[in-house]
């Protein structure tokens, strides 16, 4: 059996904690024979555990406690701390590893409830669940959630060599806003979920920029922002986001521009990687 889960752009400016898109960047779980004792293979080095205290492995004994262990591989294309989702993505996995080893027969919705309650907030998880664009509101243990098709266009990822820990980037924000900010941020990001909706990418990557809820107060964190911004602008792009925490950004743009988007990219820092997504439309699968 083999988990594929998808990486994940969350917030897309002012959908702070609420919005996300799947994109075309994988995690994989192959799962092998039973064991002893669970052993995770993989390549990360010792900073991430190969036994029952990885992330993956403890979010399906969470899901299913009397799972019996199992030797898995974990490969990964998603960039850890980067604000791409990873930490989402083995989340997801190793619900669905739970799900069919423990056969559960979880729903859809089941996977995104429990993923939410996991990580806190449905943002990332429940794009990588379900692919597309998602949009959801958690509230306790319920979570209430939307899937839509997201606008076809090139998702052109800036991605910092350097780390940036979602509790770090977090630690910056304010912890109340005032009513009248907290309606004109609320605002921007209504009008930028209808814009995806009607496959409006212009005002939505308009809507995108006007974030007042989170990338103002992490600015300090990713004074490349508004550089990559710049070149968006300078070549059509539709709009240029934070994603998640940071510090990846990424760009929406047209397919006719993206050549010439990623190679003012990668003139801007040659130590930073430059990735081309398209959207994911299926989230996690089982092959």
């Amino acid at each position: 059996m083999r988990i594929r889960v998808p990486a994940t752009s969350a917030n897309l400016g002012p959908g702070f904690d609420s919005c996300g898109v799947a994109v075309s960047c994988y995690l994989f779980v192959e799962v092998a024979e039973a064991a002893d004792t669970w052993h995770v293979d993989h390549s990360y080095g010792d900073q991430v555990p190969t036994d029952e205290n990885n992330l993956i492995i403890q979010t399906a004994l969470k899901t299913a406690p009397n799972l019996l262990p199992h030797r898995i591989k974990v490969a990964s294309d998603i960039p850890l701390t980067r604000g791409l989702g990873s930490s989402s993505s083995a989340i997801v996995a190793g619900i669905e590893l739970a799900n069919r080893l423990g056969d559960l027969h979880l729903t859809e919705s089941d996977k995104v409830e429990l993923a939410s309650q996991m990580e806190g907030h449905p943002d990332n998880v429940a794009p990588a669940i379900c692919g597309d664009l998602v949009i959801a509101s958690g509230n306790g243990k319920k979570v209430n959630y939307v899937k839509h098709y997201f606008p076809d266009c090139e998702l052109i990822a800036f991605i910092p060599n350097t780390e940036l820990k979602t509790s770090e980037s977090r630690g910056v924000l304010p912890e109340k806003l005032t009513f009248p900010a907290a309606v004109a941020a609320s605002s921007v990001a209504n009008v930028m979920v209808a814009a995806l909706i009607k496959g409006d990418l212009s005002m939505a990557g308009k809507m995108m920029e006007q974030d007042q809820f989170h990338e103002i107060y992490r600015s300090s964190f990713v004074p490349h922002l508004a550089q990559v911004r710049q070149i968006s602008h300078e070549n059509s792009g539709y709009g240029c986001y934070l994603s998640g925490a940071g510090p990846t950004v990424i760009i929406l743009a047209p397919k006719s521009v993206s050549g010439k988007i990623t190679t003012q990219l990668k003139a801007l820092d040659d130590k930073a990687t430059i990735e081309v997504f398209q959207v994911d439309r299926e989230g996690v699968q089982v092959f």
